[in-house]
């Protein structure tokens, strides 16, 4: 389903991130994120065939949260329960072996909930206890190429 693409325009018309149904919350704030700074976006535009049967049929595919064109970019948001985090770092994994050329970022609930307080999206009693001491791993963009920050304590949970 096709985002954010262009830049705004008219100041009557919707920002990109109004006009798409999200499946979960954070995925909508994070496309605000990106639409207040510019940054040009696609929900959930490809989903990777990871695994088949005999005949050929796929049954395990990975539908990255966004892309982002500018950098070449998928970014999946797991803000959930650890157990779906691992199987989420198992995705990005296999992703990367199957297409290496592909690049992606896993961004992890901390790291997540960081970003909305910090620009203002979310009152920081968001940050619970575990969140609150924890650094959060910067947003880098650029050079995402190898594994996610976090997969091996992802893995080994």
């Amino acid at each position: 389903m096709p985002g954010g693409r262009g830049q705004r325009v008219d100041v009557d018309e919707p920002l990109p991130h109004e006009q798409v149904r999200f499946a979960h919350n954070s995925e909508r704030q994070f496309a605000k994120l990106l639409d207040f700074y510019g940054i040009a976006w696609d929900y959930e535009p490809r989903t990777f065939p990871l695994d088949s049967d005999r005949a050929g049929n796929t049954v395990q595919a990975f539908t990255p949260d966004f892309y982002l064109p500018a950098y070449d970019l998928y970014i999946e948001i797991t803000t959930l329960n650890q157990k779906l985090v691992t199987k989420k770092n198992r995705k990005a994994r296999r992703l990367r072996e199957l297409y290496p050329d592909v690049e992606i970022k896993v961004l992890y609930q901390r790291d997540y909930l960081h970003l909305l307080v910090k620009y203002g999206l979310e009152a920081p009693e968001q940050l619970d206890d575990a969140t609150a001491g924890s650094a959060p791993a910067p947003l880098d963009l650029s050079g995402a190429r190898g594994r996610a920050r976090g997969d091996s304590e992802a893995e080994t949970a």
